[in-house]
């Protein structure tokens, strides 16, 4: 079992293998500025280019503690009403940013034909839990309701992300389904999810060193973003799941989280949730956003939008 289950790909390999060769401390020994300067530096090298957009502008929306700053996707300059992706970004929930995740939100306005709009929360340490939370919720409201600085008719919220942004868009779900907004959440889609206790999986023993994403960064991201793991804006299986939306989870192989979004997954499906559930072999966390490196990992991507249309058609 073990063989298969360490299964790596040739791309992977050789990204990793890439890697080692540069060297480079972990973000939990540079700290959070150099930890964000990093993750723009390795974006900019692995990260396939953007899609050409009909528009891609910024905006912003008022939130609890001053406006957050937005990026606002389509693929066309004007359509009927229609749903509306809200992306939340990953990065441990203190180094990613709106233009790390660039070039994937054209990825996901192009392929899904929706428009999308990537929510830059506050990062911790500076602004720890739950400032992420109230700003993604804060966020994905001003959406619902179709603010005339997006010049669309919104009629539902597709919200995914990945990492913290899949953590975030699952808490988020939760608390527009306890609280309605002004349309409905009609598919949730988490990337390699934090969703329970990653701290019990064998996925973090088992790819702890070696794969992108390693167990002591974990740990330094936990403890920058605060919070308690027993409240469900923080770890949101421990809450009340049973009216969750139709939901897409992906993840993958070599990721720490792995388990997490495994476990997240089948919790849903025994509550009676529709989902579709992704598991990537031989790739690792962080591929949605190292497509150049990794173009192995651009099928997967596909694989994954390909769930959340065919969820999006059936619901919206």
């Amino acid at each position: 079992m073990a063989d298969t289950e360490h299964f790596v790909r040739d791309d992977v390999r050789a990204f990793l293998d890439m890697l080692e060769q540069m060297g480079g401390k972990g973000v939990e020994e540079v700290g959070a500025e150099e930890g964000r300067t990093q993750m723009k530096t390795l974006g900019a090298l692995a990260e396939a280019p953007a899609r050409d957009l009909a528009i891609i502008k910024d905006l912003t929306c008022p939130g609890p503690a001053g406006d957050i700053p937005l990026r606002f996707y389509d693929a066309k300059e004007t359509r009927d009403p229609s749903p509306c992706v809200v992306f939340i970004h990953g990065g441990g929930f203190v180094i990613g940013d709106i233009d790390v995740y660039h070039s994937l939100c054209t990825e996901i306005a192009y392929r899904l034909d929706l428009p999308v709009v990537s929510v830059e929360y506050r990062l911790a340490p500076e602004h720890p839990f739950p400032a992420a939370p109230d700003d993604c919720e804060a966020a994905a409201r001003w959406i619902a309701s179709s603010p005339e600085a997006l010049g669309r008719k919104i009629s539902g919220l597709v919200i995914t992300g990945d990492s913290a942004g899949g953590n975030l868009t699952i808490v988020t779900t939760n608390q527009l389904v306890n609280d309605p907004a002004d349309v409905p959440v009609i598919v949730q889609a988490p990337i390699y999810p934090v969703a329970s206790d990653v701290s019990q999986h064998r996925s973090l023993r088992d790819f702890a060193e070696g794969f992108l994403l390693t167990g002591a960064a974990m740990s330094w991201f936990t403890e920058q973003y605060g919070g308690s793991a027993d409240d469900p804006r923080h770890t949101p299986m421990v809450g009340d799941c049973s009216n969750t939306p139709p939901t897409v989870v992906c993840t993958a192989g070599l990721d720490p989280l792995r388990d997490s979004g495994r476990e997240y997954a089948a919790h849903l499906i025994q509550q009676g949730t529709e989902v579709v559930y992704l598991e990537f072999p031989g790739i690792i966390h962080g591929f949605t956003t190292l497509r150049k490196a990794m173009p192995s990992g651009q099928k997967d991507l596909d694989a994954f939008l390909d769930a959340v249309e065919l969820m999006v058609e059936r619901y919206r």
